[in-house]
């Protein structure tokens, strides 16, 4: 006989468990959209099929795909602290694209996977409205994504995001370093402040030890912390795009994690007996780095290997053209600093040398 602990209860539903799956798709139905604006001739589905369709451009002879996967790190944290979404994803979009285009490939498309444990339509679609927003940018497809709500898993009002970019590049105009010699000169693209790293040591400072308000206004800062914190990643597509089809691109670096310590010397090939001398008196400082140093006690040397300190990235170009490629990238509204060059070394692998 069975006890009254066996007998059924309530008839239970996915949606008592947790997940909502006419949210879900109500967010489809919205983001609809902003997929739209984003697409490309070569795309061939529209969303909500399992899987994108997508061609490759015409005009490449001998095309390789190129992909880049990354994520936003712990700077989503001040989203949720700001209630602000809807350029989270704009960083998301560049952290992929950045990396991409340093190898002179053009962005094809991109896809997305956002997690929550309660799938929130209006925050959701703010965030997807962003991915949009940088993918424009970029000149990508928002090809499709992944929207998972997964109870108990992630703390309420939070979501995580990993993003996804396939590009395209002919074999013979990959950009590898293969050509950088001593002499060739660096240029240095203005960064719109710490983009989307070093952010655990970001809110450190800021909101645990100097306990500020994201909401204050910061003379320095011209707005508030909250607003310089989450400026959103600069999207260099376009610039190196347009510098590297002039000829005139022998490598670059995408400054991420690692600061200004370790990236830039990823653009040298391996077993070179080259190094890079870079100067960090040649660009003006941006006030939330210096103003994180003083509130921190952070070290110059822990700053230039955790930060960007003002430059998002950097391209290596011939010394007679250091100018025409200056004047290329500023046509396509980038800053620009000559910031140092490439020289000899009696050993490979050797790290960045800054001038004191």
């Amino acid at each position: 006989m069975a006890s009254a602990s066996d007998k059924p209860g309530k008839a239970l539903t996915y949606r008592d468990a947790g997940v909502d799956i006419d949210a879900g798709d109500a967010l489809v139905e919205r983001i609809k959209g902003h997929v739209k604006r984003t697409m490309r001739p070569e795309v061939l589905t529209d969303l909500g099929g399992f899987a994108a369709l997508c061609g490759l451009p015409k005009g490449y002879k001998n095309p390789l795909l190129v992909s880049c996967t990354d994520g936003v790190g712990t700077k989503l944290k001040l989203a949720f602290l700001t209630n602000k979404h809807d350029t989270i994803g704009i960083d998301l979009v560049a952290m992929n694209v950045n990396d991409l285009v340093v190898c002179g490939a053009e962005p094809l498309f991109f896809l997305d996977y956002f997690a929550a444990g309660r799938l929130e339509v209006g925050v959701a679609e703010q965030v997807i409205s962003g991915i949009a927003d940088g993918c424009k940018q970029a000149g990508c497809a928002l090809i499709g994504g992944e929207t998972a709500e997964l109870p108990g898993f992630y703390a309420a009002g939070e979501y995580d995001l990993a993003g996804f970019c396939v590009g395209v590049v002919d074999k013979d105009k990959v950009i590898g370093g293969s050509t950088l010699e001593p002499g060739d000169v660096l240029l240095g693209l203005a960064s719109t402040g710490f983009h989307s790293n070093g952010y655990s040591l970001v809110r450190r400072v800021f909101l645990d030890e100097a306990r500020m308000d994201l909401g204050r206004p910061v003379d320095e800062l011209g707005g508030t912390l909250g607003e310089a914190l989450l400026r959103p990643t600069r999207i260099y597509v376009r610039a190196l795009r347009r510098l590297a089809a002039s000829g005139l691109m022998k490598g670059a670096a995408h400054i991420t994690g690692g600061g200004l310590v370790e990236n830039p010397t990823r653009m040298l090939p391996a077993g070179a007996r080259l190094k890079l001398r870079i100067d960090p008196r040649a660009w003006p400082l941006p006030p939330v780095f210096p103003l994180l140093a003083r509130l921190g006690n952070v070290a110059p040397e822990e700053m230039r290997r955790t930060f960007n300190m003002g430059i998002g990235m950097i391209v290596a170009v011939p010394a007679g053209a250091a100018d025409a490629a200056q004047s290329i990238l500023e046509c396509e509204g980038e800053k620009v600093f000559t910031i140092g060059s490439v020289l000899r070394s009696d050993q490979v692998d050797a790290p960045v040398e800054f001038v004191t």
